[in-house]
């Protein structure tokens, strides 16, 4: 990965989005974008759209969710510890003891998710998973008042926000889900920015917001920008760890390729002409299947206004809504290349319609 690149990428990584407040890390991706596309705005919902050669034919949209699961400020006790509710899906066991932090208007304060000892729960609390309102975020204030000087309602948690590098070209950081969908849409900006004169297509590069919650940037960005083609760009589990049944997900390695779905949810033409792009290119990929519509942005994409020929690209992931998601740099590579491969074929006379011919 170019070092430039991966500086962007680490800047996402440790910049806080949980669903519905994603304005700094959209601060991020326009300082970005700005540099590569011809137009860069952001709509009322908050997704940024970066166009490049707008008045080109097909229309193309590509999407990466910048919106990360967490906590949002619920109530602040007497003795001013924080009762939070989530934002997205967690796993408690987890959660607890993780290191957190509140992102108030005046700046980030740290605290911990806490519970009380293992020495101090009954038999019973042990066997127990606990609910939200049973655990609290510590941020060491001395009472309630100082508390609510500091954290308002409403403010939103992330956990320590902090990229790992590791062995292999992996690397393992929350929010990876999906801010490294974010990151690969805009370097394949980028890469086509390069080609510009030959460019054919309309692209319009898209940091969604609030998938997280309901897919709902992708239904207003796809409404507004109306796409012949859509291609999301989202993380999938990967199964080469234990504990996973490769029979129900598939075998999805780190390392191997972006992966190409396929199933109802993705028109067959956009999938074949990106496994022939990849194997043109040379591109290493993984396939998948999904028999039903996917949790990720091309669910929405795919029923916008009268239909668009949507694909999926997915970044193998280990231990997906963790502090510790595990990706490796060459599968985002491989899928920004893929991707501007795929849009730099496309010709105004691609017909997208199902056909057996």
């Amino acid at each position: 990965m170019h070092e430039r690149g991966k500086q962007f990428l680490f800047r996402l990584l440790e910049t806080p989005s949980p669903s519905g407040y994603e304005e700094r890390i959209q601060e991020v991706v326009r300082a970005w974008a700005k540099e590569y596309a011809d137009e860069v705005r952001t709509d009322v919902h908050g997704n940024v759209i970066a166009s490049l050669n707008p008045d080109g034919k097909p229309r193309v949209m590509l999407a990466g969710h910048c919106d990360q699961i967490g906590l949002m400020v619920q109530h602040i006790d007497e003795q001013g510890f924080l009762y939070v509710n989530p934002i997205g899906g967690f796993d408690m066991q987890v959660l607890i003891g993780q290191p957190v932090v509140v992102w108030t208007q005046d700046g980030p304060i740290n605290g911990v998710i806490a519970r009380k000892p293992i020495h101090l729960l009954t038999d019973e609390e042990r066997k127990q998973i606990p609910k939200f309102h049973e655990i609290w975020v510590d941020i060491g204030a001395k009472d309630g008042e100082e508390a609510k000087k500091l954290v308002r309602i409403g403010d939103p948690i992330t956990f320590r926000l902090e990229v790992r590098e590791m062995n292999n070209g992996f690397i393992n950081a929350p929010g990876i889900d999906d801010k490294v969908g974010a990151w690969t849409v805009m370097e394949a900006l980028r890469s086509l920015s390069e080609r510009k004169g030959k460019l054919k297509a309309a692209v319009f590069a898209v940091s969604t917001v609030q998938e997280e919650i309901g897919l709902r940037g992708a239904i207003t960005s796809a409404f507004g920008i109306a796409p012949d083609v859509g291609v999301a760009v989202d993380v999938t589990f990967a199964t080469d760890h234990p504990a996973t049944d490769k029979r129900q997900v598939g075998d999805i390695k780190l390392g191997a390729g972006p992966v190409i779905y396929r199933g109802p949810n993705i028109n067959p033409v956009v999938f074949r002409r990106l496994v022939e792009t990849a194997e043109r290119e040379g591109i290493p990929y993984q396939l998948a299947g999904a028999s039903r519509p996917t949790g990720t942005d091309a669910n929405v994409i795919q029923i916008s206004r009268s239909g668009v020929a949507t694909g999926l690209i997915s970044i193998p992931n280990r231990y997906m809504h963790s502090p510790v998601e595990m990706v490796a740099l060459s599968d985002l590579e491989n899928a920004a290349k893929l991707i501007a491969a795929f849009i730099a074929s496309l010709e105004p006379t691609d017909e997208f319609t199902p056909s057996t011919a």
